[in-house]
């Protein structure tokens, strides 16, 4: 398998839903793995998530996990996830699932730079950005 680059995202004991909210974006296949899964069946955490992954069939993968027990949940800006190219029904089309329920920041409109940009923060507080580059004239 060649060397990839994709973000990992921590939770507060909802990584469950809010990957299968991103599944039902973006499709592909999630494998989600509990802490139970892994030998720590009795454990109060045990149906949180110790490791989850989404692979699209566009070739996005993102993971995440609920942090244990022990472990601080440090909220806020620190994972910022962008979604780029120009399919531009794609991309608005997951521009309105994860800006549903949640905050924007910045309208998905053309900018300075000529692309069609927007930021938003999803129900489980992960900011996205989207651009959807301009094709030249």
């Amino acid at each position: 398998m060649p060397s990839r680059l994709n973000p990992y995202i921590s939770f507060n004991g909802d990584a469950r839903p809010a990957m299968e909210f991103y599944q039902g974006i973006f499709g592909g296949t999630l494998s989600l793995n509990s802490f139970g899964d892994f030998g720590q069946k009795d454990a109060p955490f045990a149906d949180k998530i110790m490791h989850g992954m989404l692979e699209t069939d566009q070739g996005y993968t993102l993971m995440a996990a609920d942090v244990p027990p022990g472990m601080e949940y440090k909220p806020g800006n620190t994972i910022t996830v962008s979604l780029s190219g120009d399919d531009a029904d794609e991309l608005r089309g997951f521009w309105d699932a994860l800006s549903g329920g949640g905050v924007v920041s910045v309208p998905l409109e053309k900018q300075m730079w000529g692309d069609v940009f927007g930021m938003c923060t999803d129900r489980f507080g992960i900011t996205w950005l989207v651009n959807i580059s301009q094709q030249p004239a």
